[in-house]
């Protein structure tokens, strides 16, 4: 790294820091003035300070949705609940994978059934891991069988989706979950197993 370069991390880091204080001081006139901060970080920063002390507004939440850097987008989905009058829904067509599973988990937190179909494809076909697992998480956050395919599907998924579509599964109340529920009994995953024994309250005897 350059000394510029050096230099210009330092100072916003610095930058960062007086963000996250002003939080905590509840000071929001100065958190406001680092909502327009050239580096993302500390845009994300003055967000999360103005959502610390109750006054981020909607305006403000849409800004940082709709914020050019993924860095923020995904921070201020990471936010989910606590972010005031957020359309979270918006983000789950990103370009950008990470903030897709951010923006999974938010609309989950939310319950937001408007979103279910675009969970149910990201569930279904995305190609990144960590987004179909999240978005397997927030199908099972909002419950509805609208949803119950795509968690069935992420049965047969990699081991870490198996384990999520479990705790999935018991959102669901149907005779067709109940009965994968069952079948994640003998899932070749020990974790996957132990999951299903948790939710059922049995014991396999397996290790």
């Amino acid at each position: 790294m350059t000394e510029n370069g050096r230099k210009a991390s330092i100072d916003a880091a610095r930058r960062r820091g007086d963000a996250a204080h002003a939080g905590h001081v509840g000071d929001e006139q100065a958190a406001r003035s680092f909502l327009g901060d050239a580096d993302p970080e500390v845009r994300a920063s003055a967000l999360g300070a103005l959502v610390r002390m109750n006054r981020a507004t909607a305006a403000d939440s849409a800004a940082a949705l709709a914020d050019p850097d993924p860095r923020t987008r995904r921070r201020a989905c990471e936010m989910g609940a606590a972010l005031p009058g957020a359309d979270f829904s918006t983000l789950l067509e990103d370009p950008d994978r990470s903030v897709v599973e951010a923006a999974c988990f938010a609309v989950g937190e939310v319950s937001d059934a408007l979103a279910l179909p675009a969970l149910v494809r990201i569930a279904s076909t995305h190609t990144d891991a960590l987004c179909r697992e999240s978005a397997v998480a927030a199908l099972g956050a909002i419950g509805s069988l609208e949803g119950l395919p795509a968690i069935l599907a992420g049965l047969e998924d990699k081991p870490q989706i198996r384990r999520r579509a479990v705790i999935a599964l018991a959102a669901i109340e149907s005779p067709e979950s109940d009965a994968a529920l069952r079948g994640c009994l003998t899932d070749r995953d020990w974790q996957v197993r132990q999951a299903a024994e948790d939710l059922l309250g049995v014991t396999t005897g397996d290790d």
